[in-house]
């Protein structure tokens, strides 16, 4: 009631409904009234930090393309701002060496078939044991999701 948009007779009937309510279920009308001086001042504070503050989206600056998607925004009340993902400290600050061991991470991987003598090159964002362990799986339980497997099989 307190947050829609509503004439003040129409408040006032809901204030009335929400008050029945509460008496038939035998809730206090103190704690009720309680509750609304509570959401209107909390409501009134968002209102007033609202008219202070300017709204701002920001966008990753990457292409030309955003551009033309933040030029939308000019009609708007928002503010757009902009950076970017090459940010000095990450140029300047030294690499941690990476200890995970190279079948503990994603990437392009390249499976040789022993009996064909023929590869099969794939990509995959988890790490290249598990895929490697879903291709044997499709294979033993003749599963064709896999390219490698269909191959094989």
């Amino acid at each position: 009631m307190l947050s829609l948009p509503l004439s003040k007779e129409k408040r006032k009937k809901d204030w009335q409904k929400i008050l029945t309510i509460a008496n038939n279920n035998k809730f206090p009308k103190h704690q009720i009234e309680k509750l609304k001086t509570q959401i209107t001042q909390k409501n009134s504070k968002y209102v007033n930090e609202n008219q202070t503050q300017n709204e701002w989206s920001i966008f990753t600056y990457h292409s030309p393309i955003i551009r033309k998607i933040t030029n939308r925004f000019k009609q708007t009340d928002i503010k757009i701002a902009f950076r970017n993902k090459n940010k000095i400290r990450q140029i300047i600050r030294p690499k941690l060496q990476d200890n995970t061991q190279d079948h503990d991470k994603s990437g392009i991987y390249k499976l040789i078939s022993k009996k064909f003598n023929k590869g099969y090159i794939g990509q995959t964002s988890s790490n290249l044991t598990l895929r490697y362990k879903e291709h044997i799986l499709y294979i033993k339980n003749n599963d064709l999701q896999s390219a490698y497997g269909l191959h094989i099989l």
